[in-house]
C-alpha cells in the first residue's frame, strides 16, 4: 500500500510479514488467514475460523485492541454506502444478542464492498 493511499484511508490487502507480527501467539492449530485488509491503522483479518478486528490506538499505534468473532456468532451485519455528498461508508456487525453493533468507518475509496462480501461468505 502506498503512503498516500494509506493516509487517505483506502482499504488494501495486508502484507504477510505484517500479519505474522500482529498475529504472533494468536492463531490456533489449523487456523489459516484467508484475507486481511488494512484501513489506515485498523485491520480486518478473515481466517477459516473467525473474524479478527484490530484497532490500533494512540499516537504511536502501540496500544492495540483485538476483537475475535466466531462467524457463527455474527447475527447480522450491514453496510451504509457512501452517497454523492456523503463520501464516508459504515460497516456494522452485530454479535450474539448484543443490541449495540461493532461499527467501523470507511472513507471514500475504501473497499467496503469487498469486506462486506467476505463477511457474507463466512457468516451466512
Amino acid at each position: 500500500m502506498g503512503l498516500f493511499s494509506g493516509l487517505m484511508g483506502n482499504a488494501s490487502e495486508v502484507d504477510d510479514s505484517d500479519l505474522e507480527k500482529v498475529l504472533a501467539n494468536t492463531m490456533i492449530d489449523g487456523e489459516q488467514v484467508e484475507k486481511a485488509y488494512k484501513v489506515v491503522r485498523d485491520m480486518f483479518i478473515f481466517t477459516n475460523k473467525r473474524l479478527i478486528l484490530i484497532d490500533k490506538q494512540g499516537v504511536t499505534g502501540s496500544k492495540m485492541e483485538m476483537i475475535s468473532i466466531a462467524y457463527s456468532k455474527i447475527t447480522k451485519f450491514s453496510k451504509e454506502s457512501a452517497g454523492h455528498f456523503d463520501l464516508d461508508a459504515e460497516l456494522k456487525i452485530w454479535v450474539g444478542s448484543d443490541p449495540t453493533p461493532i461499527s467501523k468507518d470507511f472513507k471514500a475509496g475504501d473497499n467496503i464492498n469487498e469486506v462486506y462480501k467476505i463477511i457474507s461468505t463466512y457468516a451466512l
